[in-house]
């Protein structure tokens, strides 16, 4: 073939291809009759003409192709970042739905699905108040219906339920705007807020332990201070009723009127005792003991005080640990629980006391002021009665605090064994609902390595009416308190000097020339207490005994309320007997700790 043959050729393979795209284009072709008829008219284009518009052709094709190639890219960087989208909407931590203005779930991701304990496809077009709390209806009511009438953002917080009634505190936003037909509609967050209002309601309880036990610390310090004052003015009376007493015939009509007056003062020295034992301020005498063994010691008295419609149960754990307490004070707790248990069941019921080993975690003191982690013994005392609200429970520790009828009860029975329990190192908490029934806790600090006795008293038997003949120095910086002790110890044969101070008191220990056999001296004085005067007084005379005497304790003599070993104390108010015989069986004793 010859060259002007392919160049024939290609002109006609090109101009097919321009009939092609002008017909693409929309150009109709004409019959090939036409198109020589035209063409007697119209020059045909030249090869080089048509060359380059299948030059421009070939250019706007690989135009496209690049268009074309970016448009795909696009459309699958789009996918990918829609995946991406779903995939965050889905697993996002807090639930996002749609809710239409008739309260139906258009649409939600699968963290609501989760919350609400159901499959996604099942949530849609069931109403959302169907997982709302019952009592939390109304809540939900204005929350919803507040965006869409203000056109302002909500927020609000309240418990929602699952498909199977698991309740769950939820906080949730909602903001309206409008679907693609322009619709309003409501977009919600739901967040569950279930630990956040668990930590709330323990930090809550924390504060009102805390605010309770700043109170009975206050109350107490109140208490402590008014008993001791008490106490000063309550010898006075008890001593000076007896002087009286001592001095009237058995038929006269006073003596009637002063033996009244020694009654009552002998119950105000009760109340003023179990003050300070709210307080924490009386001296224990503490051993170590098994709970065990002092629940059946007074076992049939329990009976006897509960009467036989209250049935009485004792279950006592048989490894019991043992605790470090003063066994008087521990069976006055139980006394005044099982009392108070008796007056809640007027018509009848059950009583039961429980002991037990536990060991309390970190956990269980983080949730409980004042708490340190450890091993306890745990003392319950339970009972069927009519139980008590939330509002008496906040005070029932209060001193002079009942809830029984006037002539009842002094209210100061569970202030005294809130006050015993605590100075024993140990917690005292109270669970109670109306008509359910109450239940005190105890929670004594246990002696792992001690080992427990049975103590009995070390002091030989003191005479009924102890008199002597040794020389007494007395110290009170309280005038009726001194000229008192002074008159009683002398009637009793001793010889007594006096002093109103620390320094008075060292000023008559340097002038009398003789023995002083006993130091009897008040613990709290201004300058110098009682304790250093001893100290001090000891050195000039080494054999001297020494008696403190106070209504209120003090940590010159006694740590937590626990007197120091060996030391001697006679508690304010007394009586002429008791100081009488407190001074002999000092003075009989072996020896002289101070010393």
């Amino acid at each position: 073939m010859t060259g002007k043959d392919r160049r024939l050729g290609q002109n006609a393979e090109l101009r097919q291809q321009v009939e092609e795209m002008l017909r693409k284009q929309g150009v109709p072709s004409s019959p090939v009759g036409e198109v020589q008829g035209a063409s007697e008219h119209l020059d045909p284009p030249s090869p080089e003409d048509i060359l380059v518009t299948l030059h421009e052709l070939r250019v706007h094709q690989i135009e496209l192709d690049m268009q074309n190639e970016e448009l795909r890219r696009t459309q699958a960087a789009l996918g990918a970042e829609r995946e991406r989208y779903l995939d965050l909407y889905d697993q996002a931590p807090v639930g996002y739905c749609t809710v239409s203005g008739q309260d139906l779930l258009i649409e939600a991701n699968l963290s609501v699905a989760t919350l609400l304990g159901a499959a996604r496809d099942a949530l849609i077009k069931q109403p959302i108040s169907r997982f709302i709390f019952k009592e939390d209806q109304d809540i939900y009511y204005l929350f919803r219906k507040q965006p869409f009438e203000t056109g302002k953002p909500q927020a609000c917080e309240m418990r929602m339920v699952t498909t199977d009634g698991t309740a769950f505190w939820a906080h949730l936003q909602a903001t309206v705007t409008q679907d693609e037909s322009g619709t309003p509609v409501c977009r919600m967050v739901i967040s569950d807020i279930t630990e956040r209002k668990r930590a709330e309601a323990e930090r809550e309880k924390l504060e009102e332990q805390l605010r309770a036990s700043q109170k009975m610390e206050a109350i107490g310090n109140l208490a402590g201070g008014i008993a001791h004052d008490f106490n000063n003015l309550l010898s006075v009376i008890l001593c000076c009723t007896d002087f009286a007493l001592a001095g009237v015939r058995e038929d006269d009509r006073t003596r009637e009127e002063l033996l009244e007056v020694k009654k009552a003062g002998k119950r105000a020295v009760a109340l003023t005792r179990q003050l300070l034992a709210f307080s924490r301020k009386q001296v224990l005498q503490p051993v170590v003991l098994d709970l065990n063994q002092i629940a059946t010691g007074v076992e049939k008295m329990l009976r006897r005080i509960l009467g036989e419609d209250i049935d009485y149960v004792q279950v006592l754990a048989p490894d019991l640990g043992a605790v470090r307490a003063d066994p008087g004070q521990i069976e006055q707790v139980l006394m005044n629980l099982v009392v108070n248990a008796r007056d809640a069941m007027p018509d009848g019921g059950k009583l039961t006391i429980e002991t037990s080993n536990v060991d309390l975690d970190e956990e269980y003191a983080a949730r409980h002021v004042a708490v340190k982690a450890g091993p306890y013994v745990h003392f319950a005392v339970s009972d069927t009665g009519c139980g008590m609200d939330a509002a008496t429970q906040a005070r029932i520790f209060d001193p002079f605090f009942t809830t029984k009828e006037k002539g009842k009860g002094t209210g100061l029975g569970l202030s005294t064994a809130y006050g015993i329990v605590a100075q024993s190192g140990g917690h005292i908490w109270v669970y109670s609902e109306p008509g359910q029934g109450t239940t005190f806790k105890i929670y004594l600090p246990r002696e792992l390595s001690a080992k427990m006795t049975v103590t009995t008293s070390r002091l030989a038997a003191v005479p009924t009416s102890p008199t002597g003949t040794e020389t007494i120095l007395v110290v009170e910086d309280e005038e009726a308190i001194l000229n008192i002790a002074k008159r009683i110890l002398r009637e009793a044969g001793y010889t007594v000097l006096t002093a109103a101070s620390p320094d008075d008191a060292l000023m008559a220990c340097k002038a009398h020339q003789g023995k002083i056999h006993l130091l009897l001296t008040d613990v709290v004085m201004p300058q110098m207490g009682g304790r250093v005067l001893a100290e001090t007084l000891v050195v000039a005379r080494p054999w001297i005994k020494v008696l403190y005497m106070s209504g209120y304790t003090d940590d010159a003599i006694v740590h937590h309320g626990t007197l120091d070993p060996g030391t001697h104390f006679i508690t304010k108010p007394f009586t002429a007997a008791d100081l009488a015989r407190k001074v002999r069986e000092v003075l009989d004793s072996d020896a002289n700790p101070d010393a």
